[in-house]
């Protein structure tokens, strides 16, 4: 399919900062019905940007499912095993959300607007029908849709200046995953501290399109002396900070505790929560299989769109499911489900990539495990 053309229809949308990405971008994709870049400048050249200095990421495809109503808190209550004790108009969480038995349905963040009103932030998959189908299979008092939110991300080491030329000091005292309302113009935007790099970096979130453009072109004006470009999820960055990719490194046949998750089941205090039976019975055995980094010698691999087998003396014990080269590490970077128990540290392994048999080793932690400090 290389080189084909996307259709567009009115299933695949585009977003408010289309016009200014379209003549940058080299790549795409479908995300959420919405359109993803990919690439821009090249994997390689995209990457070693983003790890120097500032880039903004049209990141539109992180949808946000609102609940709001009564019952909004009873309902996210039954949604995540994650524990809402530490939730605040001023903290966002990461929370898994699983179904009856356990399977990752979404990994998304939390947001809390106010007493009644949350925002879930989602990666790849149909949480709207997930929640609106809980909702009303529970009777609960909510109102549940999907508000015209824009997220648009910007990464990188020089993000934080960036940031402050536009929305004052006050910026920097935002913690990793604090989210706060910042002034732009007359209109009040969230902004959280997060986003899917560990290059640092904020994730604003535009609603609707009347200031999408404006504050496109005032972060793009005031980043020319940071040497700002536009840019998007990259994929060398990620795997190699094992930053996991739902629909690829996991799906709805995975539980937290595989997807090295478990510490956001808080299965004690959870018990009502949906697939509580399930993950509790897996965090008193163990997982059976679990993701990992792996170091996969040899040439550069392509990047991988499809899963790898992974084999030891001839049997197969899992699989790559994300895989890369690395210009920084000098190796093949990838992430993969493997059996627990050829999953500790230096395990030597072979992974099949094309009728090509590679040797490759695990690691049980990703070849980046620090977020880069700001510039």
């Amino acid at each position: 399919m290389q080189g084909k053309v996307l259709t567009l229809t009115k299933r695949i949308r585009t977003t408010p900062f289309s016009p200014r990405i379209e003549k940058y971008v080299n790549g795409v994709t479908v995300y959420n019905h919405m359109i993803l870049p990919t690439v821009f400048n090249g994997l390689e050249e995209d990457c070693r940007h983003l790890k120097t200095d500032v880039q903004l990421w049209d990141v539109s495809v992180q949808r946000q499912v609102e609940i709001s109503g009564k019952d909004a808190r009873k309902l996210l209550e039954k949604l995540t095993p994650r524990s809402l004790e530490n939730l605040t108009s001023e903290k966002c969480l990461y929370i898994p959300m699983v179904n009856k038995l356990g399977g990752m349905i979404n990994d998304p963040v939390l947001l809390k607007l106010d007493e009644n009103r949350y925002w879930i932030s989602i990666a790849d998959s149909g949480v709207l029908l997930w929640v609106s189908g809980v909702a009303s299979g529970l009777s609960l008092d909510v109102s549940v849709f999907e508000p015209d939110v824009f997220p648009l991300a910007i990464q990188g080491p020089k993000s934080r200046k960036l940031m402050e030329k536009i929305f004052g000091s006050e910026i920097r005292s935002l913690k990793y995953f604090d989210f706060k309302k910042f002034n732009f113009g007359s209109h009040k935007v969230n902004i959280a501290r997060t986003g899917w790099s560990k290059q640092g970096g904020f994730e604003i979130y535009v609603e609707g399109y009347d200031y999408a453009l404006n504050l496109w072109d005032e972060l793009m004006l005031n980043g020319r002396d940071l040497n700002v470009r536009p840019g998007c999820p990259n994929q060398i960055e990620r795997i190699e900070s094992g930053l996991l990719s739902y629909g690829s490194d996991m799906t709805i046949d995975n539980t937290p505790y595989e997807c090295g998750l478990g510490r956001f089941c808080n299965t004690n205090l959870k018990e009502s929560c949906i697939g509580a039976a399930a993950l509790k019975e897996e965090s008193l055995r163990g997982p059976k299989k679990i993701i990992r980094s792996f170091d996969i010698k040899g040439p550069r691999i392509p990047f991988c769109t499809n899963s790898w087998p992974i084999t030891l003396n001839g049997n197969k014990i899992g699989k790559i499911t994300s895989g890369v080269f690395s210009p920084d590490f000098d190796t093949n970077v990838a992430l993969g489900m493997i059996d627990v128990n050829f999953s500790t540290q230096g395990t030597e392994v072979k992974i099949e990539i094309d009728g090509d048999i590679r040797t490759a080793f695990v690691s049980e932690k990703p070849f980046t495990t620090k977020l880069t400090p700001f510039v």
